[in-house]
């Protein structure tokens, strides 16, 4: 018997992996999401945001639900809608449609902190995280998730945490890191010595339809990476190399440049429109310390291996 899964989020960048990966593998995906035009084709849609999902009469055994606002700046208003009472709307239509699972997309952004964090494994996490209002909205989607379960009626429930998304069609992750070169140049802390952890698209679209399919994992949550982590000056280095450039960095030192960030988040926060600052505690933290996720867990219980190399994912970006 064929297994319909729905993918939220579907005309996003993760979310058209997910369905390309789904349909590989023989799953009827009904592809759901706000942008009609980029949406999947080839089979069944369901174009809307999430409030229109939840009062929708469409049957399926799985949710994927990669649907969400995430940036390093907003107002909490629009993370909450987005992230918690989003993923509200993805159980309402869950336990509405007789749907088996639910597979949540979150963020490791929940592990940031201003300092080194390595081999973090999922329990460890700070539920009074408030560096910023999306990694607030995450923390609190992520609660909202495992409480569900109480519920009658209601779905199995998987949390997943990818790390750095890289891939052909890249929307964010390395088209900001250019704008910044190409405007000051590559911002290296510590000379560069700073470990980051990546994840190719593809293995991560892999990880999200085995937390779909792994039997005894309901309420259990997963990190994501490709298991390779590098320092950033080298994974400039084979970034620029895949696009035939020569990379500029400028090294700057963390501690004032970390309260740089947060005097620019509060002047800018009081600001009319609350329009980004230049600079933000999240994102000097994401290349000023190291960060890596132990992936033991899903390997042993979901059985992910990545098998897109770092280097191969940054080469299908350049194309």
């Amino acid at each position: 018997m064929t297994t319909t899964a729905l993918v939220t989020g579907a005309s996003g960048f993760l979310g058209g992996y997910v369905v390309a990966e789904l349909r590989r593998h023989g799953y009827r995906v009904i592809a759901a999401g706000r942008n009609a035009a980029a949406l999947p084709s080839g089979g069944p849609t369901l174009v809307g945001d999430l409030d229109a999902l939840a009062a929708a009469d469409e049957p399926a055994d799985v949710v994927i639900h990669c649907a969400g606002l995430s940036t390093p700046w907003g107002r909490w208003e629009d993370f909450a809608h987005a992230n918690v009472t989003g993923t509200d709307r993805v159980l309402t239509y869950a336990r509405r449609n007789g749907v088996r699972r639910v597979v949540h997309v979150s963020s490791p952004s929940i592990y940031a902190a201003g300092r080194d964090r390595i081999g973090i494994t999922e329990d460890q996490v700070d539920p009074g995280n408030r560096l910023n209002s999306y990694i607030r909205s995450k923390i609190a989607a992520e609660d909202l998730v495992q409480r569900s379960r109480s519920r009658d009626g209601a779905p199995e429930v998987v949390i997943v945490r990818p790390r750095g998304l890289i891939g052909a069609g890249d929307p964010s992750l390395v088209p900001r890191l250019l704008d910044v070169h190409d405007r000051i140049g590559v911002p290296l802390f510590r000379d560069g010595r700073v470990l980051v952890d990546l994840t190719a698209v593809e293995n991560v679209a892999e990880g999200l339809r085995l937390a779909a399919e792994a039997p005894g994992v309901d309420g259990e949550a997963f990190n994501l990476t490709n298991g390779d982590p590098r320092t950033l000056r080298a994974l400039m280095d084979s970034l620029f190399a895949a696009l035939g450039r020569t990379p500029r960095f400028r090294r700057l030192p963390v501690r004032p440049v970390y309260a740089a960030g947060a005097v620019l988040e509060a002047a800018f926060g009081v600001l009319p429109g609350r329009p980004e600052p230049p600079l933000t505690r999240y994102t000097v933290g994401t290349i000023a310390y190291s960060q890596t996720l132990d992936i033991s867990k899903a390997g042993r219980m979901l059985g992910y291996r990545p098998r897109v190399t770092i280097d191969d994912a940054l080469a299908s970006y350049a194309g």
